[in-house]
């Protein structure tokens, strides 16, 4: 963001005092100035009258609730993904931007990349034929052991941090790897599997629409041995209404990640490590274009925010867009959780199990509040 000349961080908000020193360091030498103004408390950053854009980049647990109270501030908005924590904050978000007119767009940049725009497109043409699965690969899941409560440090507003989660004393290991909690996140099956079903999604054109039925098992931490309580190791599968699958497996080492599209006359793949694109027939590599950029460089993406925040258009993963990527994830792990096979309506974003319903939604800590 800094790269743009047109923009200008003006205020930075953490409820951690360190980090929040930290990042006014960063930007006030950027400017060469002391400038930057800091809020411990981001509502008062949203108050601001003069502020017209949001990066929001906290935890999994505030992304959704974060982004509902700016686009309410009138604030345009770019979050990092997962968007939101649960099915109905994702829908309250995108119906909350829509209701304020709010340019958002989520950080799933990789729409915005050479290599995977190369791979949309020589499915999209029927080079690898009919389309049949959507492959992804994420990395195996931390077990973080037991450890007991101590102090809140200082300098934390340790309410803020947890936001609408349930309260839960401070313990440092719970704190410091909080993508393995239920009630903060929810694992590697989304957290990075999200870039992957917004791949999906894009390269299959259903942005407004999603599969039918979702279904997952998974290996969860020994309780007696582990306080996290997300999967370490998982399968999850989803069906679309014309038969493709797709398939997440959470597996293999972080560097290991990948998707592939399988059709009935090849596959093409993007590892993302690497941005290198394999396929078969290989001769489908002879039509890509050298160079471009990876996931690794945002600017495309942060560009074609920029661009809507003067035209006011929806950008590339704009809420309805990012909603739909994330539910998929939300949806399979719902699946995970329950041990059961779930069928779900698009359209009315409704599944056939009672329990699964009760499941999308968590109600927020007070005063948090969507």
């Amino acid at each position: 963001f800094l790269a743009f000349p047109e923009l200008r961080f003006v205020a930075m908000t953490d409820c951690r005092a360190e980090r929040l020193k930290a990042g006014k360091e960063f930007v006030d030498a950027h400017y060469r100035n002391q400038d930057c103004r800091t809020y411990p408390d981001f509502r008062e950053l949203l108050a601001r009258e003069d502020i017209d854009a949001t990066f929001i980049a906290i935890g999994n647990r505030w992304h959704g609730l974060a982004s509902i109270y700016a686009a309410r501030a009138r604030k345009d908005i770019y979050c990092e993904k997962p968007i939101s924590l649960t099915l109905r904050e994702g829908r309250i978000l995108a119906e909350t931007c829509r209701r304020y007119g709010t340019v958002y767009q989520a950080g799933t940049q990789r729409r915005s990349t050479e290599s995977y725009a190369f791979a949309r497109d020589m499915v999209r043409q029927g080079n690898i034929g009919k389309l049949k699965t959507v492959e992804m690969q994420v990395w195996t899941g931390a077990a973080i052991p037991h450890e007991k409560p101590t102090e809140v440090p200082k300098g934390w507003d340790y309410n803020i941090w947890l936001g609408q989660t349930p309260y839960h004393p401070f313990v440092a290991g719970r704190v410091n790897n909080w993508q393995y909690f239920w009630d903060t996140a929810e694992g590697m099956l989304t957290d990075m599997g999200v870039h992957y079903t917004d791949q999906m999604q894009w390269v299959l054109g259903t942005d407004a629409t999603g599969p039918v039925e979702f279904d997952a098992k998974g290996e969860l931490p020994d309780p007696k041995k582990f306080m996290s309580n997300t999967p370490t190791t998982a399968e999850a599968w989803c069906t679309y209404k014309d038969g493709v699958k797709g398939v997440i497996y959470q597996r293999a080492g972080f560097t290991d990640r990948y998707i592939r599209y399988i059709g009935e006359d090849g596959w093409i793949q993007v590892d993302d490590e690497t941005d290198a694109v394999k396929a078969e027939p290989a001769s489908i590599l002879s039509l890509k274009k050298s160079g471009g950029l990876s996931w690794a460089n945002a600017s495309a993406h942060i560009r074609n925010l920029i661009e809507c925040i003067r035209s006011r258009r929806q950008p590339t993963c704009n809420p309805e867009v990012a909603h739909r990527a994330i539910s998929i994830c939300q949806a399979m792990n719902l699946s995970l959780r329950l041990g059961r096979k779930l069928k779900w309506d698009p359209a009315k974003e409704q599944f056939d199990l009672e329990a699964a319903k009760r499941m999308m939604w968590r109600e927020p800590r007070a005063p948090w509040r969507a």
